[in-house]
């Protein structure tokens, strides 16, 4: 594959993605303030080769994306990735789900961070409550 066709790929990844829904700056921006090589050759590879393969569905990796963000506790790359995994069809009922099955790994004080993080992505895009 051309790194043409990588870069296209990337893109196109990016905007199902990221395209759509709350309003918030990509790590990618942080990156490119800093090495902007660098942070071209980053998304390459997760957004051009990892996120664009086909053995998961871009709902199934960002569900999985969501659950590893919430028991890591990483509360702003987690907005991002819940808004994504909206973007790209997850349903919101099964997002919640996925953020209780936190409590047996990663404790109560993860699902409550993840649900309070997820409740906002709603809120901001017009989606609170669940229906």
């Amino acid at each position: 594959m051309s790194m043409e066709d990588i870069r296209k790929k990337t893109q196109d990844t990016a905007q199902k993605l990221f395209g759509k829904g709350i309003k918030m700056d990509p790590p990618y921006l942080t990156w490119k303030a800093f090495d902007k090589d660098l942070a071209n050759d980053f998304s390459m590879f997760i957004t051009g080769n990892l996120y664009s393969r086909t053995v998961l569905t871009l709902p199934e990796r960002q569900m999985v994306a969501c659950a590893m963000l919430a028991a890591i506790r990483a509360s702003d790359e987690l907005k991002l990735h819940v808004n994504a995994a909206l973007n790209v069809g997850c349903d919101p009922r099964k997002l919640a789900e996925v953020f209780f099955q936190l409590a047996t790994y990663a404790g109560m004080p993860a699902v409550n961070e993840a649900l309070q993080v997820f409740r906002e992505v709603l809120k901001e895009r017009g989606e609170w409550p669940i229906k």
